[in-house]
Formats: C-alpha cells, sequence, structure tokens
C-alpha cells in the first residue's frame, strides 16, 4: 500500500483519485503516449507521487514495454493510450502480451461523454477494439467512477495467469471533481484443480511406454522446474516446454527443458515414441499456420492427450501433488553445468558465430529478449549452459516486440544486463524504442541480425507450397534497395551503435558492451 496522498485542500479531479489508486494498488510504472483527451491523467502523474511515467513515440513500444515489464516484474504497468486510434496502434503488442499472460492496466482516454454523439474525427468504437485484447473492459460514466474501477482494472489484471484489463475514460470523467482514491482489493485466488485429476494423471503416467509432460507457465521458473524435473525421473517421463513463452528460467544450476522445435515435422521427430502427452499450464501443440498436407496438431500419431490444468489454473499446486502422487520428492535430478562455448574463430559472420560469442560472455542475471526470429536459434542453444538467465520469446507471433520487451523487462530490472536479439525487418515495426532506451539511460545490448530480408517469410514460401517465387514476390521479401543503416537509425535515436562483418569484430563489440552500461546497439550483417 503506498502512503501517496492527494492535498485535500483544494478539489480533486476524478484523474487524480484514479492515478492515487493505481498507485495504492501497486502500480508503479506508466508507459505512456498521451493525447488531448488525457491531459488531466497526465498532469495527475505530475501530482501524485509514486507513479513513473515513460513516454514511447509510438503505441506499439509502449504496451510490448508493459508486456516485458510484466514479465520480470511479475504485476502490472499501466498504459495511457491516446482513444481508439491510439489503443489500435499498440494492439499487436497487446496480442502477444495477452498469448504471454502478462498483467497489463490500459488506461484509454475517449471524447467526454457529451462529445461522443459528435462523431468527432477521432471518435471510434474503443471498446470493440478493447475486447479481443482484454480480458476486461470498462468505460467509466463519470468521475466518481473511476477510483473503484481502477481498484477493479488491477485486481482482474491479477487474476491467473495474468491479464489485460482496459479502463476507458472520458474526458469529462477525468477532470470533473471527484472524492477520494480507493484502496487495492484482494488479489483473486487461482482455481485449483480435482485431486481425481491429478491422481489420474499418476496413474496414466505409470502406465505409459513414453511418457511426455509439456510445462507451461509458471512452471518454467527454477523452483517448479525442479519439482517437474523429479517427476520426470521418478516416472520416466521426457519434459517439454512450448516452443515460445512468456519467460524461461534457465542456464547454469538450473533444470534444463526441451523446447518443441518451432516447424512441425520436427517437432514430431523431437516427440518420437511418446505414447502420453500430460499437459500441464498450457494447451495441446499445434503448428503455427496450416501447411498444404501437414497436420494442424502437432502430438504423435497413436499418442494420448491429457490435460490435466491450463495455465489459469493452480500450475504450481498441481506439479507439487503430482509429485506426491508418484513418490517423487527425493528423487535426483540433472542440473544444467555451467559450460560456455569457445569463442568463435576470426573469419566470417553468421548467426552461429555471434551464437558462441554471446553464450561465451553473456554476465549472470541476463534477461534475454528474443525476436531474432530465424536468426536467434544458435544464441539460444549456446547461451544453455551459460549463468543463470531468463529468456523471453515472442509469444503471440506479432512481429515488433523484441525492442520494446526489452525496454520494459530494463526497467523492471535495472541492475540486471538485458539482451535484445532482433532481426532487421521485425526491429523496423518499433524501432522507435531505441529512443526510450536512451532517454531513460536503460542497460540494453541490442543485436540486430542484419540480412535485409523477411528470411523466415523466404523458409515459408516453400513450405506452404507455392511455385519458384519470381521477382515480384522476391521483391516484398526482400528489405534491401535501400539497405537499412542501423547504426544511423540508432545513433539518430541517441543509442551508440556499430556495425560489424566479422565473427572477431562481433566478439569485440559485445564485449564491450558486456562490459559498461547503457543502451547498445550492434549492426550485424550476416548472410
Amino acid at each position: 500500500m503506498s502512503d501517496a496522498k492527494i492535498d485535500r485542500r483544494n478539489k480533486v479531479t476524478g484523474a487524480e483519485t484514479l492515478i492515487e489508486t493505481l498507485v495504492n494498488c501497486g502500480v508503479e510504472m506508466c508507459f505512456t503516449n498521451p493525447g488531448t483527451s488525457e491531459m488531466h491523467l497526465v498532469a495527475a502523474i505530475d501530482k501524485i507521487p509514486g507513479m513513473r511515467p515513460v513516454l514511447g513515440l509510438f503505441e506499439g513500444v509502449v504496451t510490448g514495454a508493459a508486456d516485458g515489464y510484466a514479465r520480470i516484474a511479475e504485476k502490472p504497468a499501466c498504459t495511457l493510450l491516446h482513444l481508439g486510434p491510439g489503443l489500435g496502434n499498440g494492439i499487436a503488442n497487446l496480442h502477444n502480451a495477452k498469448k504471454a499472460g502478462s498483467p497489463i492496466v490500459n488506461i484509454v482516454g475517449e471524447h467526454a461523454t457529451y462529445h461522443r454523439k459528435y462523431e468527432a474525427p477521432l471518435s471510434s468504437d474503443i471498446e470493440s477494439l478493447a475486447r479481443p485484447v482484454s480480458s476486461w473492459v470498462k468505460m467509466a460514466p463519470d468521475a466518481a467512477s473511476l477510483a473503484p474501477l481502477g481498484a477493479q482494472a488491477v485486481q482482474e489484471s491479477m487474476r491467473s495467469p495474468g491479464n489485460i484489463a482496459t479502463l476507458l475514460v472520458p474526458a469529462d470523467s477525468a477532470w470533473d471533481v471527484a472524492r477520494m482514491a480507493a484502496k487495492s482489493l484482494p488479489r483473486p485466488e487461482i482455481p485449483k484443480v480435482d485431486s481425481a485429476a491429478i491422481t489420474n494423471a499418476a496413474k496414466q503416467i505409470a502406465s505409459a511406454r513414453k511418457p511426455m509432460i509439456l510445462l507451461g507457465e509458471p512452471g518454467l521458473r527454477e523452483a517448479p522446474l525442479e519439482v517437474a524435473a523429479r517427476i520426470a525421473t521418478k516416472t520416466g517421463a521426457v519434459l517439454f516446454c512450448n516452443t515460445f513463452n512468456k519467460r524461461v528460467e534457465r542456464g547454469a544450476g538450473r533444470v534444463p527443458i526441451t523446447t518443441i522445435p518451432y516447424f512441425g515435422e520436427m517437432a514430431l521427430d523431437a516427440m518420437d515414441g511418446v505414447d502420453l502427452m500430460v499437459i500441464i499450464g498450457t494447451k495441446t501443440p499445434v503448428a503455427f499456420f496450416a501447411y498444404p498436407g501437414k497436420p494442424s496438431v502437432v502430438v504423435p500419431e497413436g499418442c494420448e492427450v491429457l490435460e490435466v490444468c491450463d495455465r489459469d489454473k493452480d500450475v504450481l499446486g498441481v506439479l507439487d501433488a503430482l509429485s506426491d502422487e508418484v513418490g517423487a520428492s527425493g528423487a535426483d535430478i540433472e542440473l544444467q553445468a555451467l559450460s560456455r562455448p569457445d569463442l568463435p574463430d576470426a573469419g566470417e559472420l553468421t548467426s552461429v558465430s555471434i551464437g558462441q560469442s554471446i553464450g561465451a560472455m553473456m554476465p549472470e542475471g541476463s534477461i534475454v529478449s528474443d525476436e531474432g526470429v530465424s536468426n536467434g536459434i544458435w544464441s539460444n542453444v549456446f547461451s544453455a549452459g551459460a549463468p543463470r538467465h531468463d529468456w523471453l520469446n515472442l509469444t503471440g507471433g506479432a512481429i515488433g516486440q523484441g525492442l520494446p520487451v526489452a525496454t520494459g523487462a530494463a526497467l523492471a530490472a535495472p541492475d540486471r544486463k538485458t539482451i535484445c536479439l532482433e532481426g532487421d525487418g521485425s526491429g523496423m515495426y518499433t524501432v522507435q524504442a531505441l529512443w526510450t532506451m536512451a532517454r531513460e539511460n536503460l542497460d540494453v545490448t541490442t543485436v540486430v541480425f542484419a540480412n535485409r530480408a523477411y528470411q523466415i517469410l523466404n523458409i515459408e514460401f516453400d513450405r506452404v507450397g507455392v511455385e519458384e517465387p519470381g521477382e515480384k514476390a522476391k521483391s516484398m521479401l526482400n528489405i534491401g534497395n535501400p539497405d537499412l543503416d542501423w547504426v544511423k537509425l540508432s545513433e539518430g535515436m541517441g543509442v551508440e551503435a556499430t556495425r560489424v562483418d566479422t565473427a572477431e569484430g562481433f566478439t569485440a563489440a559485445f564485449a564491450s558492451a558486456m562490459a559498461q552500461k547503457g543502451p547498445r546497439l550492434i549492426e550485424c550483417l550476416v548472410p
């Protein structure tokens, strides 16, 4: 509970009671790109102690940063967005945040209640925009309702596994006189799983030839991973997680877990022989896209699927109960050994050599925001035995997440090094995040894989069975002509940058970035 208080000698606005309420509820960070309808909220943030505003120059940066912050801080930040178009600009990264299960409170300005009927140029159906990416949407009808709705929004955002709550604030609800802020509400209880489901899972695992446990959030943190590993050791099960995850705690001294490969046929090969898939904290795996003649559901033929609980249930309780049921509490587990790769030899710069350098030098406690797309795989492989670190994935598949998520993560953990692996094409969706990194002096090192193409789409072109692409088709997948200059883009937004085209050049640049604090960017010219 914050001790932030409004000076009651003066009349207070609805906006002031809302911001004080959010602070009372533990919301300390506001990622924002405001406009005219939000000016009273801007003034309230200036007046009320306890809320730190962070400006983003595009709403996709704002919403993505709120996601990254929530993944590391494990509590919501709020966003402050300008009307329907502002919310619309941020929807892609709200989609990613919803898939991640990140708690976020969106505060979206709206025209004054009496002005809505006039269809002003910025009028829109904000509720319809908000619902697909929100679990809770409310419009504040007046100033008195803002504080209680603000407390409810925070409470709803903390409903398991983490939700997006969107509060729409008409301008007159913000500027009219209100009474007082609201206190925080209790955190919603996490729904339990019936004990019969645990007993059934234990029996089926015992009778399977090769059982598999597919684990989701929040089971991918250090402590629950150890419980899952004991279950696997005791029962002979293999342990997997999804291709893209909100946050995986990995590295030396932690339980290694196999990630389901991105391509369906590779995933099926990895799960060869599995006859029982026990799912805890996630859903049955499916292919990222449909492909001609290939299955949509990624489950081996003849494999039974047992969904014990989805991520909104008590995943940690399920793991503990299942461990007790199978008698796994004393089982030995194998932890990841500290094993860094050698630095690469001098010569050609590739995603492999970059991965080697990152794995060899990333410091303990690093946070990796991975949107390296086709080039980021080797960084993940070579960092498996690096000192303990967190890995944040592109959960919803909407590119433009890497830089903003790194921004929010760095704000949540300013004492830790954040490394952003970014494709040059995906990075251009939210390149404005570099400006926010510079403004806030965030300790983020961005590695841009500059292959000057949407390389993953070149791969997909063949996989979907399209005939050999012609020049017009190729031009839509190539982002050269003109080549992007990431050094100039970065320096133009205040972030020190360098370009490298050799393995030894990257090693030197990355070592320098790891030895210093503050934002830096390395543009890597890779084939």
